[in-house]
Protein backbone atom coordinates (compact mmCIF):
# COMPACT_ATOMS: atom_id res chain seq x y z
CA UNK A 1 0.00 0.00 0.00
CA UNK A 2 1.33 3.45 -0.74
CA UNK A 3 1.37 5.58 2.18
CA UNK A 4 2.33 9.44 2.55
CA UNK A 5 2.10 12.10 -0.22
CA UNK A 6 3.21 14.08 -3.02
CA UNK A 7 4.08 17.93 -3.06
CA UNK A 8 1.02 18.13 0.06
CA UNK A 9 -1.60 15.49 -1.53
CA UNK A 10 -2.63 12.40 -0.38
CA UNK A 11 -1.53 8.90 -2.39
CA UNK A 12 -2.45 6.65 0.67
CA UNK A 13 -5.35 4.50 -1.26
CA UNK A 14 -4.22 5.18 -4.85
CA UNK A 15 -2.72 2.99 -7.35
CA UNK A 16 0.54 2.88 -8.28
CA UNK A 17 0.23 4.91 -11.60
CA UNK A 18 -2.30 7.20 -9.84
CA UNK A 19 0.43 8.40 -7.71
CA UNK A 20 3.23 8.57 -10.17
CA UNK A 21 0.68 10.89 -12.05
CA UNK A 22 0.84 13.20 -9.17
CA UNK A 23 4.76 13.06 -9.25
CA UNK A 24 4.88 13.63 -12.79
CA UNK A 25 5.96 17.44 -13.67
CA UNK A 26 8.59 19.44 -15.85
CA UNK A 27 12.02 18.22 -15.81
CA UNK A 28 13.81 20.19 -13.29
CA UNK A 29 11.31 21.34 -11.20
CA UNK A 30 11.06 20.04 -7.14
CA UNK A 31 8.77 17.88 -5.48
CA UNK A 32 8.68 17.12 -2.10
CA UNK A 33 7.64 13.37 -1.03
CA UNK A 34 6.74 12.10 2.61
CA UNK A 35 7.19 8.58 3.19
CA UNK A 36 5.84 7.23 6.06
CA UNK A 37 7.51 3.53 6.89
CA UNK A 38 5.06 1.10 8.96
CA UNK A 39 3.55 2.79 12.39
CA UNK A 40 6.71 5.39 12.68
CA UNK A 41 5.54 8.82 11.45
CA UNK A 42 6.23 10.51 7.93
CA UNK A 43 9.29 12.38 6.88
CA UNK A 44 10.01 14.51 3.74
CA UNK A 45 12.74 14.07 1.31
CA UNK A 46 12.93 16.58 -1.73
CA UNK A 47 13.57 15.46 -5.46
CA UNK A 48 13.67 17.30 -8.67
CA UNK A 49 12.35 15.59 -11.69
CA UNK A 50 14.22 13.90 -14.12
CA UNK A 51 13.54 11.78 -17.20
CA UNK A 52 13.94 8.59 -16.15
CA UNK A 53 15.78 6.02 -18.75
CA UNK A 54 15.39 2.65 -17.97
CA UNK A 55 18.27 0.14 -19.63
CA UNK A 56 15.87 -2.86 -20.80
CA UNK A 57 19.92 -4.80 -20.60
CA UNK A 58 22.51 -5.72 -18.22
CA UNK A 59 25.45 -8.16 -17.94
CA UNK A 60 28.09 -9.24 -16.52
CA UNK A 61 30.45 -12.08 -16.85
CA UNK A 62 29.77 -15.03 -13.98
CA UNK A 63 32.98 -17.12 -12.98
CA UNK A 64 35.19 -16.08 -15.98
CA UNK A 65 34.11 -18.49 -18.72
CA UNK A 66 29.77 -17.39 -18.45
CA UNK A 67 27.85 -14.80 -19.73
CA UNK A 68 25.15 -13.60 -17.75
CA UNK A 69 22.65 -11.21 -19.97
CA UNK A 70 19.53 -9.96 -17.82
CA UNK A 71 16.70 -8.76 -20.00
CA UNK A 72 14.24 -6.72 -17.92
CA UNK A 73 11.63 -5.06 -21.11
CA UNK A 74 11.40 -5.77 -24.83
CA UNK A 75 12.03 -2.33 -26.05
CA UNK A 76 13.14 -1.20 -29.16
CA UNK A 77 16.61 -0.46 -26.99
CA UNK A 78 16.77 -4.30 -26.23
CA UNK A 79 17.87 -5.72 -29.22
CA UNK A 80 21.21 -3.30 -29.40
CA UNK A 81 21.36 -3.86 -25.67
CA UNK A 82 21.58 -7.50 -26.24
CA UNK A 83 24.45 -7.31 -28.99
CA UNK A 84 26.34 -4.64 -27.16
CA UNK A 85 26.16 -7.50 -24.04
CA UNK A 86 27.79 -10.01 -26.58
CA UNK A 87 30.48 -8.12 -28.26
CA UNK A 88 31.65 -6.96 -24.44
CA UNK A 89 31.22 -10.51 -22.59
CA UNK A 90 33.05 -11.74 -25.61
CA UNK A 91 35.87 -9.45 -25.59
CA UNK A 92 36.24 -10.04 -21.56
CA UNK A 93 36.11 -13.69 -21.43
CA UNK A 94 38.68 -14.04 -24.39
CA UNK A 95 38.64 -17.91 -25.55
CA UNK A 96 37.51 -19.15 -22.29
CA UNK A 97 33.73 -18.46 -22.45
CA UNK A 98 31.91 -21.14 -22.34
CA UNK A 99 28.22 -20.16 -23.20
CA UNK A 100 25.41 -17.69 -21.61
CA UNK A 101 22.55 -17.29 -19.19
CA UNK A 102 19.72 -15.09 -20.51
CA UNK A 103 17.95 -13.90 -17.62
CA UNK A 104 14.52 -12.92 -18.26
CA UNK A 105 12.53 -13.47 -14.98
CA UNK A 106 10.14 -11.16 -13.97
CA UNK A 107 10.45 -9.52 -17.89
CA UNK A 108 6.60 -8.23 -18.25
CA UNK A 109 6.94 -8.34 -21.91
CA UNK A 110 7.02 -5.40 -24.44
CA UNK A 111 6.96 -4.66 -28.06
CA UNK A 112 6.02 -7.84 -30.65
CA UNK A 113 8.76 -6.53 -32.71
CA UNK A 114 11.18 -6.14 -30.33
CA UNK A 115 10.80 -9.86 -28.64
CA UNK A 116 10.75 -10.96 -32.45
CA UNK A 117 14.21 -9.04 -32.89
CA UNK A 118 15.66 -10.59 -29.78
CA UNK A 119 14.47 -13.95 -30.44
CA UNK A 120 16.08 -13.73 -34.31
CA UNK A 121 19.53 -12.51 -32.43
CA UNK A 122 19.71 -16.69 -31.54
CA UNK A 123 17.88 -18.38 -34.36
CA UNK A 124 18.93 -19.42 -37.53
CA UNK A 125 15.80 -19.92 -39.78
CA UNK A 126 12.39 -20.84 -38.81
CA UNK A 127 9.03 -19.56 -37.47
CA UNK A 128 9.36 -17.43 -34.11
CA UNK A 129 6.18 -16.51 -33.24
CA UNK A 130 2.28 -16.88 -35.34
CA UNK A 131 -0.31 -15.12 -34.80
CA UNK A 132 -4.03 -16.19 -34.99
CA UNK A 133 -7.03 -14.33 -34.35
CA UNK A 134 -10.01 -15.60 -32.70
CA UNK A 135 -13.17 -17.07 -35.46
CA UNK A 136 -9.93 -16.46 -38.40
CA UNK A 137 -8.02 -20.10 -38.25
CA UNK A 138 -6.90 -19.38 -42.22
CA UNK A 139 -5.88 -16.00 -41.12
CA UNK A 140 -2.27 -16.73 -39.62
CA UNK A 141 0.98 -14.27 -39.13
CA UNK A 142 4.15 -15.50 -38.94
CA UNK A 143 7.02 -14.31 -37.45
CA UNK A 144 10.59 -15.98 -39.32
CA UNK A 145 13.28 -15.75 -38.20
CA UNK A 146 15.91 -13.45 -41.28
CA UNK A 147 19.62 -14.42 -39.73
CA UNK A 148 21.70 -16.48 -42.08
CA UNK A 149 23.49 -17.50 -38.80
CA UNK A 150 22.77 -18.20 -35.40
CA UNK A 151 24.57 -14.77 -33.06
CA UNK A 152 25.77 -17.16 -30.01
CA UNK A 153 27.07 -20.70 -31.09
CA UNK A 154 27.46 -21.08 -27.23
CA UNK A 155 25.15 -23.06 -25.17
CA UNK A 156 22.59 -21.05 -23.48
CA UNK A 157 20.33 -21.54 -20.66
CA UNK A 158 16.81 -18.98 -20.13
CA UNK A 159 15.50 -18.62 -16.99
CA UNK A 160 11.95 -17.60 -16.32
CA UNK A 161 9.52 -17.13 -13.50
CA UNK A 162 5.95 -16.39 -13.17
CA UNK A 163 6.60 -12.89 -13.58
CA UNK A 164 7.99 -13.50 -16.67
CA UNK A 165 5.26 -12.51 -19.61
CA UNK A 166 4.03 -11.82 -22.74
CA UNK A 167 7.43 -10.97 -25.32
CA UNK A 168 9.63 -12.52 -22.73
CA UNK A 169 7.63 -15.79 -22.97
CA UNK A 170 8.03 -14.98 -27.04
CA UNK A 171 11.84 -14.75 -26.69
CA UNK A 172 11.57 -18.48 -23.94
CA UNK A 173 9.70 -20.22 -26.50
CA UNK A 174 10.76 -19.54 -29.48
CA UNK A 175 14.60 -20.07 -28.06
CA UNK A 176 12.99 -23.48 -26.21
CA UNK A 177 11.08 -24.51 -29.81
CA UNK A 178 14.14 -24.52 -32.05
CA UNK A 179 16.40 -26.68 -29.24
CA UNK A 180 18.79 -23.22 -28.75
CA UNK A 181 18.46 -23.10 -25.48
CA UNK A 182 17.46 -24.79 -22.17
CA UNK A 183 14.39 -23.16 -20.30
CA UNK A 184 15.01 -22.85 -16.36
CA UNK A 185 12.62 -22.08 -13.52
CA UNK A 186 8.82 -21.58 -12.80
CA UNK A 187 5.62 -21.64 -15.19
CA UNK A 188 5.56 -17.97 -16.96
CA UNK A 189 2.63 -16.23 -16.35
CA UNK A 190 0.78 -17.45 -19.36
Amino acid sequence: ALHGGADGEPVQGLTLQEAVEKMRGKVGTPIKVSIRRGAKDPFDVSLTRETIKVKPVKFRLEGGDIGYIRVTSCTEQTTPGVLDAVEKLKKEAGNKLKGYVIDLRNNPGGLLDAAVNISDLFIDDGVIVSIRKRGQKDKETRFRGRHEGSLLNFPMVCLVNGYSASGSEIVSAALQDHERARIVGERSYG
